[in-house]
């Protein structure tokens, strides 16, 4: 059997060392990284990764798209979708900023406490960053009555628009003005903070009015808080009523669906791995 050949697509100009790192740790014989990668520049390399090995070998090869900028990675990953055709295809993982790992992880993290579906309500604050909308697309995808908080209105409504015609009668409001937002954050059953690394989108009184939270997530790994009183190394505590998990407390889930998501771009060169994948993935494992 050839080795297994993992082609690092990014959108930055230096490929990510992260991404690399786990392509390595999860079993990729060799990793070809490319930086600067571009709609305009990726019909080549997908090219290349197509037509070098036929037959039952191909599957020894596949893609992994990244890069700090989601919407740049999306671009490159509609493109490659395109480039392929009949069977002549590779394995695909797409996870920009880890944003579609790390949204998958939290929403399985709520789950084991929640049961997230009709009848749930959540929250996502910093909900139109990367992760955030993935977080909130995915809860929506479930049937859970998600609102997202942004300080931008226009941003939130667009985000909130956007996951709405995504994913078909899904539940999702955007909220920005302090008595929208004060009103979701009382009525979450699941409060999940996906913001900037170190900015406080909660503050302590904040958080008091979070009084039907069962579950508090904070994706921020780094100091201070994203919402007061969570650490990141927290996972499952139980705070008063809710259960609480911190960015590490998570990433143990993140890291297993990453490394399972390169195992099946593997197994199988049919597979498009966007972010309702790696959580079906994630829920398996």
């Amino acid at each position: 059997m050839p080795k297994t050949i993992l082609i690092q697509l990014d959108c930055d100009p230096q490929p990510s060392t992260f991404d690399a790192v786990v392509a390595v740790d999860a079993g990729a014989d060799v990793l070809l990284r490319h930086g600067g990668v571009t709609p305009a520049t990726v019909e080549p390399l997908v090219h290349g990764a197509m037509f070098t090995r036929g037959g039952a070998d191909l599957a020894s090869t596949a893609i992994f798209i990244g890069g700090s900028d989601v919407a740049a990675a999306e671009a490159v990953a509609a493109k490659v979708r395109a480039t392929f055709f009949g069977p002549v295809r590779v394995g695909v993982l797409v996870d920009p900023n880890g944003a579609n790992t790390t949204a998958s992880a939290a929403v399985i993290a709520a789950a084991r406490h929640v049961a997230v579906g009709p009848g749930c309500r959540a929250c996502v604050l910093g909900g139109t960053g990367p992760v955030g909308q993935r977080v909130a697309r995915l809860l929506a995808g479930k049937g859970a009555r998600v609102t997202i908080a942004s300080r931008s209105a226009e941003r939130a409504a667009e985000a909130a628009g956007r996951i709405g015609k995504a994913a078909s009668g899904a539940a999702v409001t955007a909220a920005s003005g302090a008595v929208e937002l004060a009103a979701a954050i009382a009525a979450a059953d699941v409060l999940v903070a996906a913001g900037a690394a170190g900015v406080t989108l909660l503050d302590e009184p904040g958080r008091r009015r979070a009084v039907a939270a069962r579950v508090i997530i904070d994706l921020n790994a780094v100091p201070p808080a994203g919402i007061a009183g969570v650490v990141a190394t927290d996972k499952a505590r139980q705070d008063g009523q809710a259960t609480v998990y911190g960015a590490l407390g998570v990433g143990g889930t993140k890291m297993k669906i990453h490394k399972a998501a390169i195992a099946r771009i593997f197994a199988d060169p049919a597979a498009f791995l966007d972010a309702e994948e790696l959580l079906a993935i994630g829920e398996r494992l």
